[in-house]
């Protein structure tokens, strides 16, 4: 249910803000607002988005990613717990993966950011970690990869086209969120559940998984 929340208020806010800018120059993350002391856009320009596409694939990637991760942890931390540490996750998400933004564009009076992409990649990398030999790919290229690869590749790209300022994309932001999704799951199972996620991860990666991949036909 708090994924679906989360999908919910992110899609209204968004599909008001097409029509209301009102609501996109409160919320958009935008430094010289934050300067000023709007410290909530860190986390606000999440539930804004540039397009029906853009809301489109991030809810949907939260939708099959957002499920799993939250049974994941109301299963190992209850229910009270293992929601709060699933929303602190997203939340934390969204304002980890922006901070290299505001570090580079403090002082760009012309700069703006929105949408959920990192924290939605804070929950993706997050999945990894615990699935890594499941499949991922992107949607309408019938290429499919153990997760952790595709995982790798993600991340080498979204570095290349952030260096090369390819579209008018936050590709900093899809980094910073996936290696905080790692940390966070790592650290809160290890801390809090007495749960070596580094172990279980190299065991799954392991060449008798290969191997019995092989043998199903995979």
């Amino acid at each position: 249910m708090i994924t679906l929340i989360i999908i919910a208020l992110t899609s209204i806010v968004s599909v008001q803000a097409f029509q209301k800018f009102s609501l996109v120059d409160k919320y958009i993350f935008y430094p010289p607002a934050i300067r000023r002391g709007e410290w909530w856009r860190f986390a606000s320009y999440g539930v804004l988005h540039a397009d029906w596409n853009h809301l489109l694939f991030n809810m949907f990637s939260l939708y099959l990613f957002g499920k799993a991760m939250e049974e994941l942890f109301t299963e190992v931390f209850g229910p009270a717990m293992g929601g709060f540490l699933y929303v602190l996750l997203y939340v934390s998400g969204l304002v980890v993966s922006i901070a290299p933004t505001w570090a580079k564009h403090r002082n760009d009076s012309g700069y703006r950011s929105l949408g959920a992409s990192g924290a939605v990649s804070a929950v993706v990398f997050a999945y990894i970690v615990v699935y890594p030999m499941s499949y991922m790919g992107l949607l309408f290229i019938p290429v499919f990869l153990p997760a952790f690869i595709f995982g790798g590749i993600y991340v080498a790209v979204s570095v290349y086209l952030d260096k090369k300022q390819v579209g008018n994309i936050n590709h900093s932001a899809h980094v910073a969120g996936g290696v905080w999704g790692i940390f966070y799951l790592v650290a809160t199972f290890g801390l809090l559940g007495g749960i070596n996620l580094f172990t279980r991860f190299a065991a799954s990666i392991s060449l008798v998984s290969w191997s019995n991949l092989i043998k199903l036909g995979y």
